[in-house]
């Protein structure tokens, strides 16, 4: 457990500075589709191969299309979130973007407490409370405006700001639903993830198709990008 938990720890700050090696000249070169459909497509790969030898847990009799329906809009979600986490490093520095993504915890919990009607003690809201103003001072010591010069290394938009708004929403409804999804239903994890996955690259490979790829499907990737898919489909 120590090693996935430090393997987690890694792969999740290291999206942000992955990100931002592979900039050209200060944009983003490539696609956030297509790396978005590299990724999950990686993670429905491995999940195949996971429930190849035979589900570890017992299939109910009618397996049907309504089970699989509704992780659509679960993969819709985290397909937005995903493509939007690429063009936000355009608007704020990788540190900027690991500290401040952290509130989508806030955001996760008051959705929680929400919409399934879980009560969260009074040390949790302290906490939580304790993230959000750490937060907000935070990105109030790095706010410039769009021509200001950077100044330091830390900083970040109200742009930026308004993009992470809707970055942690998004993050908090996603992970609510689709905890609502998992536990409605009597399937193995592995096979939810199928359908997850299944989804993810449909609704990503749409969103290629309709934003064009003029030079191909992998144009702009490089060393870097291909590590960004490699980690983030672990």
């Amino acid at each position: 457990w120590a090693l996935m938990l430090l393997l987690s720890v890694a792969i999740y700050g290291s999206h942000a500075p992955l990100l931002t090696l592979c900039k050209v000249d200060g944009a983003i070169p490539f696609s956030s589709t297509s790396v978005v459909v590299l990724v999950e497509l990686t993670k429905l790969v491995l999940s195949v191969l996971w429930l190849l030898p035979g589900p570890r847990e017992p299939l109910p009799a009618a397996l049907c299309r309504r089970h699989a329906a509704p992780f659509a809009l679960s993969a819709l979600l985290y397909a937005a979130n995903n493509n939007l986490v690429v063009h936000m490093q355009l608007f704020m520095d990788p540190s900027t973007f690991q500290v401040l993504s952290n509130l989508k915890i806030v955001s996760t919990a008051l959705l929680y407490s929400l919409l399934l009607r879980r009560r969260l003690g009074p040390r949790r809201w302290l906490a939580l409370l304790l993230l959000l103003a750490a937060g907000v001072t935070y990105s109030c010591g790095g706010l410039r405006g769009h021509g200001d010069p950077p100044g330091t290394r830390l900083h970040v938009t109200p742009v930026g700001l308004l993009l992470l708004s809707v970055y942690c929403l998004i993050s908090g409804l996603s992970a609510v639903y689709t905890e609502a999804i998992l536990k409605s239903q009597a399937l193995p994890l592995g096979l939810q993830n199928v359908f997850l996955y299944f989804f993810g690259v449909l609704l990503n490979l749409m969103g290629s198709v309709w934003t064009g790829m003029e030079g191909g499907f992998l144009e702009g990737f490089s060393p870097w990008v291909l590590l960004v898919v490699l980690s983030q489909a672990l």
